[in-house]
């Protein structure tokens, strides 16, 4: 009798177990690169076109203060992947190997997300998650910083951060770091279009995992340089010209790349049990790849809200509420906590995160503002939002200061009518860098470009037109 009540207990708990687990919901983080702030419908552009994301933002919470931890790709990233500010562990100046090849010469496999930091797939995985990374990774060259290593059941992607939309004709030419690789140095060149093949993979991932919970993190390299379309759009956007059209039809394609994963999140009925969220790594950089910043000023590498304000879509079907705008700042540092929330653990329990989980605040249970500051760091130069205030601190001439509410393209400086408030900000920037580690890399100013460059060349913001 009492083996028979303690194999009745156990197929309750076990039962209870899995009931559990099939609560838990599935994760997708759709992850653009370099694009613009203006150029998406759901952020009113006239010319380019993506429908899929615009569904995406009626579908769930649009996030209209959505910040990046930093104004370039490979400390933005690694910011999001450990919830902590990177500059924290010393990651903050420069670009992982892979774009900078003198740095990769000079520091060798030294440059990378410290292993010793876990990512949010690590979190993901100690809660019963399987675990995929598709496209770029950016977070170093080196076998000991490999997905794999990270965090991820699964790669399918590059190492560096940039290579061609198309297969290279001899790989043997191409740097390691820029080859497309399975698994662990699986290197083999894909054919198609990169941003379709990813959006492919991405699929069949979802597909092959439906018997446990996952966690998606498609990393577009779209719409970066190289500037290369989809030649199925080679007749896309006439209206447009050069780098602008090309723009416009590489985004066309990541919209639809992103369609097709949420169609097959609907075809196997998985929708309603998945959170998504779409965001991009920084502000576009415009003379590069001719995005818009509209109506922020700045670009990529600045401190101005066109480098470091970037969209946010978060939905997540009868969980979040739909068609809404969230207005009060929150930042890509608040996902590896929101994620971990959503998914049966504690983020109050992980040491040293600097975000916060966003859906009380989505939902509106909680009123208060998740951050009341935030602050940002590149050498010397340096900004900090406190409430609606935000303050530019330059090496080379006086700080600026902006309610960044009422002058968000930050076209009105208020710095010489509020002296103390100046004083006070640049106090709190203080405080906040003095927790900081030293930059692991340090920058090479003739090769970066963007920091001996005047913020008033991207003061006005480019024509709405775009």
């Amino acid at each position: 009798m009492i083996k028979v009540q303690l194999i009745a207990i156990t197929i309750v708990a076990l039962l209870s177990l899995n009931a559990t687990a099939g609560e838990k919901p599935n994760i997708v983080l759709l992850f653009a690169d370099d694009a613009g702030y203006g150029d998406f419908g759901f952020h009113g552009s006239h010319h380019f076109k993506t429908p899929n994301l615009d569904q995406l933002a009626k579908s769930g919470v649009r996030l209209t203060s959505f910040y990046v931890t930093g104004a370039t790709c490979g400390p933005s990233r690694a910011g999001m992947l450990s919830g902590k500010c990177q500059q924290r562990f010393g990651f903050e100046e420069i670009n992982v190997p892979g774009i900078m090849s003198d740095h990769s010469k000079l520091l060798g496999d030294e440059m990378g997300l410290p292993t010793q930091l876990p990512t949010m797939a690590d979190h993901l995985q100690d809660l019963g998650y399987r675990t995929a990374v598709f496209g770029k990774w950016h977070m170093g060259v080196a076998d000991r910083y490999h997905p794999l290593k990270r965090g991820f059941d699964e790669f399918y992607g590059f190492r560096g951060g940039a290579r061609s939309f198309f297969a290279y004709p001899d790989p043997n030419r191409a740097k390691r770091e820029n080859l497309m690789e399975r698994g662990f140095e699986g290197f083999k060149e894909h054919e198609g279009y990169l941003t379709n093949v990813l959006a492919d993979e991405a699929c069949d991932f979802i597909q092959r995992s439906q018997d446990k919970p996952f966690f998606v993190y498609l990393s577009f390299s779209a719409v970066h340089t190289p500037m290369q379309a989809d030649p199925q759009d080679k007749d896309t956007f006439s209206e447009l010209n050069g780098t602008r059209r090309i723009a416009a039809q590489m985004m066309l394609s990541m919209d639809r790349a992103c369609g097709q994963v949420l169609d097959k999140l609907k075809e196997l009925g998985l929708s309603d049990n998945t959170l998504v969220v779409f965001s991009n790594d920084n502000g576009g950089p415009m003379d590069k790849n001719g995005s818009s910043n509209f109506p922020l000023s700045g670009v990529k590498a600045t401190q101005l809200e066109g480098g470091l304000r970037v969209p946010g879509l978060v939905a997540w079907p009868g969980k979040l509420p739909a068609g809404v705008d969230y207005e009060l700042p929150l930042s890509t540092l608040d996902l590896l906590p929101t994620f971990v929330a959503a998914g049966g653990g504690d983020p109050s329990v992980i040491e040293g995160l600097d975000g916060v989980d966003m859906l009380p605040y989505l939902r509106g249970g909680n009123k208060g503002r998740p951050h009341q500051t935030l602050c940002w760091k590149m050498e010397t130069r340096g900004a900090i939002r406190d409430g609606d205030w935000k303050l530019l601190r330059f090496p080379d001439r006086p700080a600026e200061l902006f309610d960044i509410v009422k002058d968000p393209g930050e076209q009105n400086d208020l710095a010489a009518d509020n002296p103390e408030l100046v004083k006070t900000l640049f106090k709190k920037l203080f405080a906040w860098e003095l927790e900081l580690q030293r930059p692991l890399f340090m920058l090479r100013r003739e090769e970066e470009g963007w920091s001996s460059r005047r913020a008033d060349e991207f003061r006005s913001p480019p024509a709405e037109t775009y």
